[in-house]
C-alpha cells in the first residue's frame, strides 16, 4: 500500500533534522558521551579494577583504560558467559553477537540493552536520509531482502547467543516485516548454497525493489536468479532501486553487479559490527561515511604507522585530522574498552565527520618493508578496470611471493577471479602496477631498486574463491575475504585452484 511510502517521508525528515544536532556539535557529544560511558560503568568489575573513579578527562581516560583486543577482554567476557553481573558493564548483556575470529576463534562480543537500540536505528537512519535527499520511499510499499546469516537464536546463562545480522533480524519493526524476505525458514538454513536456492525460490517472482547484502554474496544470488529465469534483474525486478551494502569495498564488485542488473541503481554503504554501528552514507553525492558520533561509542584514532609502536599516540575527535590512516578503537554502552576492532580509517571531512575505510589493521603486506594497504591495492585494481571497462572481476586477494619459483626477484602476487577478462591482459597488470607504485612510494622505491619484480596475476576459475570459502566453513553471511595476506596461507591454497 502507497500510504506506507507518504508515512514515512515526514517522519524521515523530523529524525533527520534531529540528527543534526548531534553533527553540529561533535566535540561536545563525544565528550558527553565519554563521561556517560564512565558513569554508568563506575561500579563494574572493569571500572573498579580501571580506577574510573579517578577519570576527571581524556588524558586520565587515556592513562587508565589501555588499548584492547579481544584476547585482552576475553577473560571478562568469560565471566559474563558463566553468569556473572557488572564485568564489563552494567547488570548482563542482553546478547553476545558470535563472530568469527582469525586469532581467537569464535568471539562473544556483548550487545546491550543500552547500545541494541543503535544497531537498529542507524540502518534506519541510513534509509531515512536517502529518501529525505532522493525523495524515493517507493521501495517501503514492496517487498525488501536482507541476504544475511541465520537469525537462530541460542542461550548461555541466560543471555541470547547468535549472529549480528541474526540477532538484528529479531528487531525489524512490524511494519516493516510483513515487507521481509527471504522467509524465516529459509533465513535459518545454514548452508549458503542450499540457503541461496530457497531464497532464489522464494524471490524470483516477488516485486523486490530493496536488496541488501555483502556484495560478493549478493552477486551469488543474482547469477543464481539469472540461471533460473534467463533473465537481467532489472527484469526480474523492474522496481528494483536501492542496493545496500556493508564489509566490503562496493567498487571492484560494481562493474559486475551492474551488468548483472542490467541497469544503474542508487547504492547505500553501511559500515555495522558487532561492536557497533559506526558510520553510514548520509548523500548519494558523496561515497564517504558518516561517523555516528551519538551511537553511545566514544572513539579514538591511533595512527596506523604507530599501531605497534609502544609510543603510539592516541587520539580523540577533536585532535584527529584529514587522510590520516588511522586504527579505529571503541569504547562502548555494551562494556568494550579501548577495544581496537581491526579495521582502519581515513577522515575525508571534518565538518561534518565522515570516513572511509582503508584496510584492516593486519591486513597488510610488508614482508619488504613496502607495508601496502587494503586501500592501494583496491585502488589500483580499480584504476586497471577503468582502463578496460569491459573487465569485471568476482573476487581478488593479494600475497607476497618471497621465493621466486623460476628463480626471480620476489612480488607481489595477485589471485584474481574474472567473470569478464581484460582485453589486454599484459596493459592490465601494467595499470596495476602504475597505479600502486603511485600510491605507495616504498612499494616504488623496491621496483626501483630492483629489490622486488613486477607484479604478477594468477587468473583463478570463476569459482575459486567460493569453493576456498566453503572449504574454510566460510561461505556466505557476513564472511569476506582478506584483500591481503602478509603470508602464503590463503595463496598456497588458492593455487591448487588454478586453471
Amino acid at each position: 500500500m502507497k500510504f506506507l511510502s507518504y508515512l514515512i517521508k515526514p517522519i524521515a525528515k523530523i529524525i533527520i533534522n534531529q540528527n543534526k544536532k548531534w553533527i553540529n556539535n561533535p566535540i561536545e557529544i563525544q565528550e558527553k558521551t565519554r563521561k556517560n560511558l564512565i558513569q554508568n560503568a563506575s561500579k563494574t568489575q572493569f571500572g573498579k579494577s580501571h580506577n574510573f573513579n579517578l577519570i576527571a578527562d581524556y588524558q586520565s581516560f587515556k592513562v587508565n583504560i589501555p588499548i584492547a583486543d579481544y584476547e585482552d577482554l576475553k577473560p571478562y567476557i568469560e565471566r559474563i558467559k558463566a553468569g556473572e553481573s557488572n564485568v564489563l558493564w552494567k547488570g548482563k548483556p542482553l546478547y553476545f553477537a558470535k563472530t568469527s575470529g582469525t586469532t581467537s576463534g569464535t568471539k562473544y562480543i556483548p550487545i546491550s540493552s543500552e547500545s541494541i537500540g543503535y544497531h537498529i536505528n542507524s540502518a534506519r537512519d541510513a534509509l531515512f536520509n536517502y529518501v529525505v535527499e532522493t525523495g524515493n520511499a517507493d521501495f517501503f510499499n514492496r517487498k525488501l531482502i536482507f541476504l544475511s546469516g541465520s537469525p537462530e537464536i541460542e542461550k548461555i546463562n541466560g543471555i541470547f547467543v547468535g549472529r549480528l545480522s541474526g540477532i538484528s533480524n529479531h528487531h525489524v519493526p512490524n511494519w516493516l516485516k510483513t515487507k521481509q524476505l527471504p522467509s524465516y525458514k529459509t533465513n535459518c538454513i545454514e548452508d549458503w548454497e542450499q540457503k541461496v536456492d530457497e531464497i532464489v525460490a522464494e524471490t524470483f517472482d516477488k516485486d523486490l525493489a530493496l536488496i541488501s547484502g555483502i556484495p560478493p554474496w549478493v552477486q551469488m544470488y543474482f547469477d543464481k536468479l539469472s540461471q533460473k529465469t534467463g533473465k537481467k534483474i532489472k527484469d526480474i525486478f523492474p522496481n528494483f532501486s536501492v542496493f545496500v551494502y556493508g564489509g566490503v569495498n562496493f567498487e571492484p564488485y560494481k562493474a559486475k553487479l551492474t551488468e548483472s542488473i542490467g541497469k544503474e541503481v542508487d547504492s547505500i554503504e553501511t559500515y555495522p559490527a558487532s561492536e557497533g554501528f559506526i558510520a553510514y552514507q548520509n548523500t548519494q553525492k558523496d561515497k564517504s561515511l558518516l561517523l555516528l558520533l551519538n551511537n553511545g561509542i566514544f572513539y579514538e584514532f591511533i595512527p596506523a604507522e604507530e599501531y605497534f609502536s609502544e609510543n603510539r599516540n592516541r587520539y580523540s575527535i577533536g585532535e584527529v585530522k584529514l587522510g590520516v590512516n588511522y586504527a579505529l578503537i571503541l569504547n562502548t554502552n555494551a562494556g568494550l574498552w579501548g577495544y581496537s576492532i581491526g579495521d582502519t580509517i581515513k577522515f575525508t571531512s571534518l565538518n561534518p565527520y565522515k570516513i572511509v575505510v582503508t584496510g584492516r589493521i593486519k591486513h597488510f603486506i610488508s614482508a619488504f618493508g613496502e607495508h601496502v594497504i587494503g586501500e592501494e591495492v583496491e585502488k589500483a585494481l580499480q584504476f586497471a578496470i577503468e582502463k578496460q571497462p569491459e573487465t569485471e572481476i568476482i573476487e581478488f586477494t593479494v600475497a607476497p611471493q618471497v621465493v621466486d619459483p623460476n628463480g626471480g626477484l620476489p612480488f607481489h602476487e595477485w589471485f584474481i577471479s574474472f567473470s569478464s577478462k581484460p582485453t589486454d591482459f599484459e596493459q592490465f597488470k601494467k595499470d596495476i602496477e602504475v597505479k600502486l607504485c603511485f600510491l605507495n612510494s616504498y612499494y616504488n622505491d623496491l621496483i626501483v631498486g630492483n629489490i622486488l619484480q613486477k607484479l604478477k596475476i594468477i587468473s583463478l576459475p570463476k569459482t575459486a574463491f567460493i569453493d576456498y570459502m566453503k572449504a574454510q566453513g566460510k561461505l556466505g553471511g557476513q564472511n569476506k575475504v582478506p584483500r591481503l595476506s602478509n603470508d602464503r596461507k590463503i595463496a598456497d591454497e588458492l593455487i591448487k585452484l588454478v586453471e
